[in-house]
């Protein structure tokens, strides 16, 4: 449930903030450098958030980092307190964003403030999926795990009910989320456009309630 909550949470979050924030990934940050590219081919604006948004995601993936060893050391339970920093950084990201809302250009300072608070809650995701999580599926970059289900999807065609338990196990990992990553994408570009940076309030809800569960499925 982990892993599928929070492939939701990653599709929304990038959803959600491309749209709002003029074409800013806040969870797949290398996918900015190919904007990056196309806009200054294109003279457009954007570039500044897009290239902050790099460090901004490294700062934070450090910053987790750091906590997980101090909670490793404290024996205390990582996943837990990891799931709790990224709900503060996501309501972060929104409190602000709706405290700055109307933003005005992509790299206007308040549109750069509010992208780098989303950025920074992508990044503590991404740590939690290596640093927590490993044994799941990916649940913030979804290319990786379409291609090892099709690759999957084919050996068990081939191979039938003998042979392809792994197969079938992976895509028994993955296919869900996947699934919650589209549906949840589709979701945040909805939610952004009706309720604006208080559609933000449905992935904290699903990161709150993946909180008091993680301990179980770890």
């Amino acid at each position: 449930m982990t892993g599928t909550g929070l492939g939701f949470v990653a599709g929304f979050v990038d959803a959600a903030g491309f749209v709002a924030l003029f074409g800013l990934f806040t969870s797949h940050v290398t996918g900015n450098f190919v904007l990056i590219g196309a806009e200054l081919v294109a003279t457009s604006s954007g570039v500044i958030a897009k290239l902050l948004a790099l460090p901004a995601f490294v700062l934070s993936v450090a910053g987790t980092r750091l906590l997980t060893l101090a909670l490793e050391r404290r024996r205390a339970s990582t996943l837990r307190w990891l799931l709790a920093l990224e709900a503060v950084m996501l309501a972060l990201f929104c409190a602000v964003g709706i405290a700055l809302s109307p933003l005005h250009a992509a790299d206007a300072p308040d549109a750069i403030v509010v992208g780098m608070l989303g950025v920074a809650a992508m990044g503590v995701q991404n740590a939690i999926a290596r640093l927590a999580l490993a044994h799941l599926a990916a649940t913030t970059v979804m290319t990786v795990n379409v291609t090892q289900a099709v690759i999957d999807a084919v050996d068990l065609l081939r191979l039938g009910t003998q042979g392809a338990g792994a197969a079938r196990g992976r895509i028994g990992r993955m296919l869900p989320a996947i699934l919650a990553f589209a549906i949840g994408a589709i979701a945040g570009a909805f939610g952004i456009a009706y309720y604006a940076f208080a559609c933000l309030l449905l992935p904290i809800l699903v990161l709150v309630i993946l909180i008091p569960l993680a301990g179980r499925e770890r």
